[in-house]
């Protein structure tokens, strides 16, 4: 089997072995980062669009500074056709916490879409990449961008979205590496700030592919055979985790390990219902089904889907009819599991 390929006009060309390197750099993912000795690079493999949406999404859209001193920001997504509370969907998007942004192309689409779709608010987060703010910089940016969202639950002040926004109905969810920056959340609300947060009241947690590792391998990432266009290769997954890890650390970190020695317990996992999103051609896959057993061992309420024939990010990185039909797939599988 050979994994689905990304769209061609992304023209993302991951080199297989990550290790041509030019003078002075420490790590390169082709295409996508080059780590130099004092500074980094990414190439704008994928555009950044501005908020705007046409008429026809049906969806209106901006940009919102969380904090403007660690330039955290959202992009918020409100359904025009949708009357009364909504469900949120505090949402973090993928890029092995080193690449990536809330105003990536791929990204702006799929959750104008997925808003229309499930009927929800959908609040993106962008948030600090490594290596210049290496783990746990996303987790806090994560945790700071829900306190401010406390904040705006108990202002008296009414916009554009808050209005329209069910603060007792607020979902946490995310793609890959942003699932992970999810579930750490979660993790760190169940053991140290969950009543920090009130009056918000979360209802489940999303994990699509979420990006997760370990020492030892599973036989996906061993085995699945992944194209010269795959999102991840298992190159690209160790060069992500050496660039996001503390110095010092390996892939049996909690923060890349939940099910590790020195991890969370399961069973001490904050009670909300989970949703694992998982893709078939992905050598996340058995790691994926690995969570998903541990969760339904812990006595957790957890459900998983399998999206047959597409691989890793095929939701914002593949135009193939498969993907497409699969993408809508999932907005559904999403709609029923926000509305319960």
């Amino acid at each position: 089997m050979v994994a689905i390929s990304l769209d061609s006009s992304l023209s993302l060309q991951i080199d297989k072995d990550c290790h041509r390197r030019g003078v002075g750099i420490t790590e390169e993912i082709d295409g996508l980062i080059k780590v130099y000795k004092g500074h980094v690079e990414r190439p704008q493999i994928v555009p950044c669009v501005t908020s705007a949406l046409p008429p026809e999404h049906g969806v209106t859209s901006r940009d919102i500074v969380i904090d403007k001193f660690t330039d955290i920001w959202a992009r918020f997504y409100v359904p025009t056709t949708c009357h009364g509370k909504l469900p949120l969907i505090v949402y973090f998007h993928g890029g092995g916490f080193c690449v990536g942004s809330a105003a990536w192309s791929c990204y702006h689409e799929f959750l104008a879409r997925l808003a229309a779709k499930a009927g929800c608010l959908v609040m993106s987060v962008n948030y600090r990449l490594a290596p210049e703010n290496p783990l746990p910089a996303a987790f806090d940016d994560g945790i700071k961008a829900l306190m401010w969202l406390k904040q705006q639950a108990l202002s008296s002040a009414s916009d554009w979205w808050s209005r329209q926004c069910n603060f007792s109905n607020i979902f946490v969810a995310g793609d890959s590496a942003g699932a992970n920056v999810a579930y750490n959340i979660i993790a760190r609300l169940s053991s140290e700030e969950a009543a920090a947060i009130k009056p918000l009241d979360l209802k489940g947690l999303i994990l699509i592919q979420p990006f997760f590792g370990g020492e030892l391998l599973t036989n996906s990432e061993k085995y699945l055979i992944q194209s010269s266009r795959s999102a991840l290769s298992l190159a690209t997954s160790d060069t992500y985790w050496r660039l996001a890890l503390p110095f010092g650390a390996n892939r049996e970190h909690p923060w890349c390990n939940p099910l590790g020695k020195g991890s969370m317990k399961m069973e001490d996992l904050m009670e909300l219902p989970v949703m694992v999103c998982i893709s078939e051609m992905d050598i996340l896959k058995d790691r994926n089904l690995e969570l998903v057993a541990a969760l339904a061992k812990a006595r957790k309420a957890v459900e998983h889907v399998i999206h047959k024939g597409v691989g890793h990010g095929f939701q914002v990185l593949s135009k193939s009819q498969v993907s497409q039909t699969r993408t809508l797939e999932m907005m559904s599988q999403i709609q029923a599991f926000i509305s319960g």
